[in-house]
């Protein structure tokens, strides 16, 4: 018997590797004695950057960059020397988890510190950047990032606009000019586990202000800042920035940078599998587990577990999910996906208390699943 363990973070617990490790004790403590192979998964939330660079055995390169109200921190990005490729965490910089819940302020909350690591990568000699979006604390259109590598915003007066996102509403020009020449023969690959477009009901402001610490007043002034920056932006550059797929990820990052650089925004877990060579990892492999904080319909809209199944169906493999958080009642297409979907919580626990005993059940659902696997191996044996 052999078990792949792909798993992605689950989120404001334990990150991938650590779940994997969790479930791989259970495994066997169960005792199952046959092949465990650990592969923690990303689908470009916070961590991707991070495993990414431990698969690519990229080297650690340090940065001093500010974070995302304007402090400076030590930072860092991988560095692949032998394709020149920088794997860049946009959270380590411009992460909401650099913040402490009351200093949650989407309004004045930057990604200037991204688009430090992205010179600091760029000073490097990166040929192309692998841009992780996930966890951060802004909804600032990338403006951040973009005024990093040379833009210039401008009022109607003529004057510099100085904080960002809150003073996009007066932004009436933009001076590309200066932008970083170095762009132009760099590739920017973006990372996204959304499909959120930039603006409206389901836009950057309206959907993940709210966790970054916007109220309803500061939904709706994101919201006409970056409907302003769209309207400069269309006249300056000529490209619609909400009729970008995606590019309301991040606070409207993707839909900033694509709109000045050389980019392609992918699926996360598909480019982060095929990057990974996933597909080899499951060769003779008789059972996947997978799973993150929570599986629901909105997990066949492309996150980890979705993208993990989805590979291992086509090698008719078995698949195990297993989520802090799973749905009440029965979904088809989920139940397509998973053999066996299940909730590592016994009983209902309210979210703080579920989030710090995240390990041991991850732990007593990998005896469950070892278990499990022991049964029908049996059963099957005893049918022959």
């Amino acid at each position: 018997m052999k078990i792949v363990i792909a798993p992605n973070a689950f989120k404001n617990s334990l990150p991938a590797a650590g779940v994997a490790a969790a479930l791989e004790e259970g495994i066997r403590l169960s005792g199952y004695a046959g092949e465990l192979n650990c592969c923690p998964v990303g689908d470009g939330g916070d961590g991707t950057g991070s495993l990414l660079a431990q698969y690519l055995g990229a080297a650690i390169l340090p940065a001093a960059v500010a974070d995302p109200l304007g402090r400076t921190i030590d930072a860092s990005f991988g560095w692949v020397r032998e394709t020149a490729t920088a794997v860049i965490e946009l959270a380590d910089a411009s992460g909401l988890r650099l913040l402490l819940p009351e200093e949650y302020n989407p309004l004045v909350a930057d990604t200037t510190g991204c688009g430090q690591l992205m010179k600091a990568a760029l000073d490097q000699g990166a040929g192309e950047l692998l841009l992780c979006i996930g966890g951060s604390a802004t909804v600032d259109g990338g403006t951040g990032i973009l005024k990093e590598l040379g833009l210039r915003f401008y009022d109607a007066q003529g004057g510099t606009l100085q904080q960002f996102p809150k003073d996009l509403v007066k932004l009436h020009a933009i001076d590309a000019s200066a932008l970083d020449p170095r762009l132009r023969n760099t590739r920017i690959t973006i990372l996204c586990d959304v499909k959120n477009h930039l603006c409206g009901a389901k836009g950057a402001a309206a959907v993940f202000g709210p966790q970054k610490g916007a109220g309803v007043d500061d939904v709706m002034l994101l919201e006409a800042a970056l409907q302003q920056l769209r309207q400069v932006v269309m006249q300056y550059g000529g490209k619609d920035m909400d009729a970008l797929e995606s590019g309301g990820a991040a606070g409207g990052v993707a839909a900033g940078v694509a709109a000045f650089c050389n980019v392609e925004i992918v699926n996360g877990i598909d480019y982060f599998l095929k990057k990974i060579d996933f597909e080899q990892k499951l060769e003779g492999a008789d059972r996947v587990v997978t799973g993150e904080g929570s599986i629901d319909h909105q997990t066949l809209e492309g996150k980890a577990p979705f993208g993990v199944a989805m590979m291992a169906k086509q090698k008719t493999i078995p698949v195990i999910g297993v989520a802090g958080r799973v749905p009440e009642t029965t979904d088809p297409e989920l139940q397509a996906c998973f053999q066996w979907l299940f909730s590592i919580n016994d009983q209902p626990l309210p979210i703080e208390e579920a989030i710090r005993q995240t390990h041991p059940n991850l732990v007593k659902a990998g005896i469950k699943i070892g278990r499990e696997v022991q049964k029908q191996t049996a059963a099957v044996a005893s049918s022959v």
